[in-house]
């Protein structure tokens, strides 16, 4: 039998990873937000009314769907998706913001904040805020608002002031930063719902928490309809909310392996992807210690990813530790085999996700084939595509106009 398990000591660290890195004036509000979260865990009150909301607003359990098509297509193993693009606003990041707005309602707060990069997490973000009418701010780097302008509108539709954020990169690492000033300045009204499994603790715990009802689901969902285990998971790697919401019921389960897919982007160099465990190095980025792109001197790193979702230059302080522990294994997808993937997924079984989920697919693609057809993988499809129809199309165009420039230049002599 696996004991394996995996949680933070009392500071918040993950083996070497995690901890509490932040300015002086926040030390006192994390304490008492850890002191809080702890609380309502072994709440009946609190875990009930979460439990009932996940079920009648979200739509819990969402499905675990056998991929038939898909699995004939890539004559391997069998292939679930867990069906997270099913929930109410298209993405598995409801769950979290719907258990910490909960929590911010229980400690007073009566203003709630966030980040996003491809707009789901502010999306869920502004949604349970309008339900408990809660004043609502969603900071989003400039380059993201531009190219999920859906998910903008979206939000501001919902009520919640969407700030663009012009500093640095403009995506989710600078709106991170510009959330986490306005929360110094507004400590005392203020809740900062962080949407990833990253940032200072209790949020990599808490996060997981609100997010591991993903795997508890798919779990007993693959027991009754296969009788047993799955031979191995899948899941994108952001932050990593998804991903560890997925693994981490499945943890002390040797049999079963998983496998976290980061943003391979357009290449191996500084700059061209946001694949932590692929040219990272041990730093501290926006409150915790873990892998982080930065360069010799600690400078951190651009990034890049077609995916505006998977565009972020650390990883959640746990899945530094799984990686470490060997219990889960990370590997990375470039963007055209996750545009790929992602068309390949919608023709086969009619479902467009996230160009997120995508590179989740990628994998499943990849490995498919070459595993026994009695052997079962799970793919954590965390959102649907709709958001991507704008980047899509820009991309192909940018494809097509590569191609053209290609054909009219002259051969070398």
């Amino acid at each position: 039998m696996n004991t394996f398990t995996s949680q933070p000591d009392a500071g918040g660290h993950f083996g070497p990873y995690g901890g509490m890195f932040v300015p002086e004036i926040l030390v006192h509000p994390l304490q008492e937000l850890t002191a809080a979260y702890q609380q309502v865990r072994e709440d009946e009150t609190f875990q009930s009314e979460l439990s009932v909301l996940l079920h009648e607003y979200v739509g819990r359990p969402t499905s675990l769907y056998f991929a038939k098509r898909m699995t004939e297509a890539l004559g391997g193993a069998k292939i679930y998706l867990k069906r997270e693009d099913l929930c109410h606003t298209g993405a598995h990041k409801i769950n979290n913001s719907l258990g910490q707005v909960l929590l911010a309602r229980r400690m007073g707060k009566t203003r709630i904040i966030a980040e996003t990069g491809a707009g789901q997490h502010g999306v869920a973000t502004a949604t349970v805020s309008a339900m408990f009418g809660l004043e609502c701010v969603v900071y989003m780097g400039a380059v993201d608002m531009e190219r999920q302008a859906l998910n903008v509108y979206r939000m501001r539709r919902l009520g919640a002031k969407v700030v663009g954020v012009t500093a640095g990169q403009q995506t989710l690492k600078d709106a991170i930063s510009e959330a986490m000033r306005d929360w110094v300045t507004n400590i005392s009204d203020t809740h900062y719902i962080i949407g990833s499994a990253l940032g200072a603790h209790p949020y990599p715990m808490m996060v997981r928490d609100f997010q591991s009802v993903i795997g508890k689901e798919a779990r007993r969902q693959i027991l009754e309809k296969e009788g047993r285990l799955p031979d191995h998971l899948i899941a994108c790697v952001g932050g990593g909310s998804n991903a560890i919401g997925l693994f981490h019921p499945f943890l002390g389960d040797a049999s079963v392996k998983m496998t976290g897919v980061e943003a391979g982007g357009l290449g191996t160099g500084l700059g061209e992807h946001a694949a932590r465990f692929n040219g990272g190095s041990l730093g501290i980025l926006q409150g915790t210690k873990t892998y982080v792109l930065q360069d010799d001197e600690g400078q951190i790193s651009l990034t890049h990813s077609v995916s505006a979702g998977l565009d972020y230059a650390a990883i959640g302080p746990e899945h530094a530790w799984l990686k470490d522990r060997g219990r889960v294994e990370y590997t990375s997808c470039g963007d055209q085999e996750a545009v790929d993937a992602l068309g390949a997924l919608s023709r086969w079984e009619g479902i467009l996700p996230a160009l997120e989920s995508a590179h989740g697919v990628a994998h499943a693609i990849r490995i498919a084939p070459g595993m026994d057809k009695d052997q079962i993988i799970i793919v954590n499809c965390s959102g649907r595509g709709d958001k991507d129809v704008q980047e899509l199309a820009a991309w192909e165009k940018r494809q097509q106009d590569k191609h053209s420039v290609n054909e009219a230049e002259p051969a070398t002599p």
